[in-house]
């Protein structure tokens, strides 16, 4: 093996430590190269470090390089540290990379080096405090942490770096550090230069541009335009040029929606909500909404989609809340059914079916894969100890019991799960338990009981999930999860319970008990489907055709990874399995976890889906925030996406009768087809692997190249020019509505209303407005009328904010109040606001040196106004009174 390295370059330090840990494994040659040097022959740019296998294959990242020395030198690699090294790439090198420039080549300290990176370290030092190991995947160490240890390496050496208030991470650090692989590598890449060895390969490498939570990029770079190949360019400008006639035609609505042989067939679940409450904004993200997303950009590649909700009626939590309210269940589950409707509505969620688990079709689906199970030897019976409240004269369900948590301490821990740790509890296990009806204290006593034989299906679950993971899109978390349940070996698991109101067990003895909710609840899928169609099983009795996404928050992964395909593996009915289980992780509000049993939340009026998918906790837990909700608002809609469409509208409307003018494209024309066209192709990568936050970026990214290339283009000025200049004017503008049109129908699947009003506007044919291309097309073609064009955003004011956190902030203020205090917002917020404030300022100065137009003038003036009071903002600091002139 050949590994090709470059001094100087930092993912060098982590692959010479990987290295060391297969020494004499296998026979390894390390040659030196330049920076600009191309090993990999069919690479388009120079690729450092690699590794060349005996095979003659190449391995070019390094974090696959790493992973190709731990498995040389016999270590195994779980599914936390595959997740660990995903968030490396995606989270931690971004922010690392700008820490690095504004160091080494730029020569900042202090807080401008460490603002970047002081979220990622404050990540890795949680989760190594929270898991009391001293590795990030467990006991021993694992190619994560030499990943990781090799990025941070060249920063964290120096104390000044590596807060003291982060422990945990400061005592992994040193740990690492003091191995002789580790050593070794330090001493090769840094040659007691310290960080400064950096500096030579830093300085050939593009600057790098960090927004928080972004991987790449969202500023578009001359440098990155002409490193597109002409092959690539010729292939945007030919699309471009066949515009809407290369569209396919459009799919017939069908109701109800079947599979189609030979189609890609989509079903599409968002976890049930339970009916007991009002859904608050972690059910919206976590479940609702994400699905919603990946269900309408499904219609919009045309495959053939069905997606489905409904709210889960039975069980524990709906008695409890009949008693509070003095109603029956039923009542409970028409009143909250009917809430849930109406405020998924006002979301514009866009099922096909939202049904419920309360019909006579969940009964008969329910007992008969229940039969199937008891015929086949995989439901145990057993006695079991249950908590009877002498008082109320009953058993007590999960949900009439609360308790002090076994596990953390926790006080208000449910007979079921505890809150706070997430771990699944058997009500006898609880501290100190209490009837939560009468607040008395139980007795312990025995009840006949019904267990699914989780033991006997394990092979089956395990032969299932070998064909089904690799590959698929399940999530880490999803796949971690259910590994770690694995890992721990299954164990028989309850599924009847001492209640009236739920599925009634269809066995002689039992008739007096119903199933447990999370053995039923999941196959309400199956049911709301048969109340949807008769011909229900095309869907959910055929998995060769059918492709199952199911949306869920990270607690539900084992009740649907593991629980209902147990379920339907041992039922041995042909059901359709969950191909790519997606999991959030928990989005906290502000100080709290959202919860309806708690009565932390947001009611959902008034929050825009933009920003809940904008924080979508994809890889780790996000928190929502009023104040980071107005600073995406005035940044990202109102000043980038909203600004650009309405200008690129307003042109057309004012400087040319509202008909798209002819377009003669230039080379820098062209190229910008060429980038707008890999960005789209990027945005349907992302979804297509449902990392639906990160495509949100694709969008916003697009918009930020259509502003540049209005500003650098000028058309307010040419169009006032030679004849030249006119029609200079004419291309900027087509090719700027035509942008417009194209971020209408991507943002569909993201704010439906707004892309309406952008394709009502802009007059966009209906092929445009229902179908996505994959390359970016001539929508607008010249002589195109488009119609009124209006603004899309109004501004948020702190004022509105702080109104709304008042009226919505849920009960958590009455647990813990706080003073009424302006937030501040992270050091990435506050430096992108910089940023615009400079870049605004910038603009305003070269007008007035060019003594433009006065109207103009204070147009720009009065943004910059805006950008300052929302950078005052962010600071947390006062508002400064606008000063007037002095007397002469």
């Amino acid at each position: 093996m050949r590994l090709f390295v470059s001094e100087g370059a930092p993912g060098t330090l982590p692959v010479l430590a990987a290295a060391g840990r297969a020494q004499g494994r296998a026979q390894l040659l390390v040659s030196t190269v330049g920076p600009e040097e191309c090993v990999v022959p069919f690479l388009t740019r120079p690729k450092i470090p690699v590794l060349q296998l005996d095979s003659g294959n190449y391995l070019f990242s390094t974090n696959a390089i790493c992973r190709y020395f731990f498995l040389l030198s016999g270590s195994e690699q779980d599914d936390l540290t595959n997740q660990w090294l995903e968030w490396e790439a995606t989270e931690l090198q971004p922010a690392l990379s700008a820490a690095l420039y504004y160091l080494v080549v730029q020569g900042k300290k202090g807080e401008d080096v460490l603002g970047p990176i002081r979220r990622a370290l404050t990540h890795i030092d949680h989760s190594l405090s929270r898991r009391s190991c001293p590795f990030l995947a467990g006991e021993t160490e694992s190619v994560a942490d030499i990943v990781l240890w090799g990025a941070l390496y060249p920063l964290l050496q120096d104390p000044a770096y590596l807060p003291e208030e982060l422990g945990a991470l400061h005592s992994w650090f040193q740990t690492l550090s003091s191995q002789e692989p580790c050593q070794r590598a330090a001493e090769t890449v840094l040659k007691k230069q310290g960080i400064l060895a950096l500096r030579p390969y830093l300085q050939k490498q593009l600057q790098p541009s960090f927004l928080e939570g972004r991987a790449v990029s969202n500023e578009p770079e001359e440098e990155e335009l002409a490193t597109l190949s002409e092959e690539e360019i010729a292939v945007a400008v030919t699309a471009w040029e066949k515009g809407l006639g290369s569209l396919p035609p459009l799919r017939p609505k069908q109701k109800p929606v079947l599979p189609v042989a030979g189609e890609r067939n989509v079903l599409i679940t968002s976890a049930l909500p339970y009916v007991n409450n009002v859904p608050h904004l972690g059910n919206i993200i976590g479940c609702v909404l994400s699905a919603d997303v990946f269900a309408r950009y499904s219609r919009l590649r045309q495959w053939n989609t069905l997606y489905l909700c409904g709210t889960d009626e039975y069980g524990t939590a709906t008695e409890t809340k009949a008693m509070e309210e003095g109603l029956t269940p039923q009542e409970i589950c028409d009143k909250y059914h009917v809430i849930h409707a109406d405020i998924y509505r006002w979301f514009n969620i866009s099922f096909d079916i939202f049904g419920r688990t309360t019909t006579s079709q969940q009964t008969e689906i329910t007992q008969d894969i229940f039969q199937r199970l008891w015929n086949r030897g995989f439901v145990l019976q057993d006695t079991v100890e249950q908590l009877r409240c002498e008082r109320c004269a009953r058993f007590l369900a999960d949900r009439f019991v609360e308790g002090v948590c076994p596990f953390c301490g926790y006080e208000e821990a449910r007979g079921d799960q505890c809150d706070k740790c997430g771990k699944l509890i058997n009500a006898v296990e609880l501290k100190k338990p209490q009837c939560k009806v009468c607040r008395s204290c139980p007795v312990v006593r025995s009840s006949r009981h019904l267990f699914l034989d989780l033991p006997k299906l394990e092979d089956r679950l395990e032969e299932w999930l070998g064909k089904t993971v690799p590959g698929s899109d399940w999530t880490p978390n999803a796949r971690f999860i259910i590994r770690s349940w694995l890992r721990d070996g299954l164990k028989p698991r309850c599924i009847t319970r001492d209640l009236k109101w739920g599925t009634p067990v269809p066995l002689k003895g039992f008739e007096d008990k119903v199933f447990y909710v999370w053995f039923d609840a999941t196959f309400g899928y199956i049911s709301i489907t048969a109340n949807y169609t008769d011909q229900w099983e095309k869907w959910w009795k055929n998995p060769e055709q059918v492709n199952l996404y199911q949306f869920m928050a990270k607690d539900n992964v084992p009740f649907h990874g593991l629980v209902f395909p147990c379920s339907a593996l041992g039922a041995e009915d042909n059901y359709t399995l969950v191909s790519h289980l997606i999991a959030t992780e928990y989005l906290n509000y502000e100080d709290g976890k959202f919860s309806k049993s708690r009565g932390v939340g947001v009611f959902v009026a008034d929050i825009w889906r933009f920003y809940l998918l904008y924080i979508r906790p994809e890889g780790q837990d996000s928190a929502f925030s009023w104040t980071d909700m107005l600073l995406k608002n005035n940044s990202e809609l109102l000043n980038n996406l909203g600004n650009f469409i309405n200008r690129a509208g307003m042109f057309v409307s004012k400087f040319f009768g509202g008909y798209v003018p002819e377009m003669v494209l230039t080379s820098d024309d062209q190229r910008l087809l060429a980038h707008v066209s890999l960005e789209l192709q990027h945005y349907h990568q992302l979804l297509e692997k449902v990392r639906i936050r990160d495509a949100l970026r694709s969008i916003l990214t697009i918009s930020r190249y259509g502003n540049q290339y209005i500003q650098v283009n000028e058309p307010w000025k040419r169009i006032k020019g030679s004849e030249a200049d006119r029609q200079r004017a004419g291309t900027v503008t087509g090719l700027a509505v035509n942008i417009a049109a194209l971020l209408s129908t991507m943002l569909q699947p993201y704010m439906p209303t707004v892309s309406s009003m952008i394709a009502a506007q802009l007059q966009l044919p209906p092929p445009a407005c229902s179908i996505l291309p994959t390359d970016f097309l001539c929508t607008l073609p010249a002589g195109h009328q488009i119609g009124t064009v209006s603004p899309l955003f109004q501004k948020l004011e702190n004022d509105q904010i702080e109104n709304l956190r008042q009226r919505f902030g849920g009960g958590q203020a009455k647990v813990s109040p706080k003073p009424a205090v302006i937030e501040t917002a992270g050091p990435q917020q506050i430096q992108v606001l910089m940023d615009e404030v400079t870049k605004q300022g910038n603009i305003v100065r070269e007008l007035k040196a060019q003594k433009a137009d006065k109207n103009q003038v204070a147009a720009e003036v009065a943004k910059l106004l805006d950008l300052k009071k929302q950078l005052a903002l962010a600071e947390g600091k006062p508002l400064e009174t606008p000063k007037g002139k002095k007397k002469k």
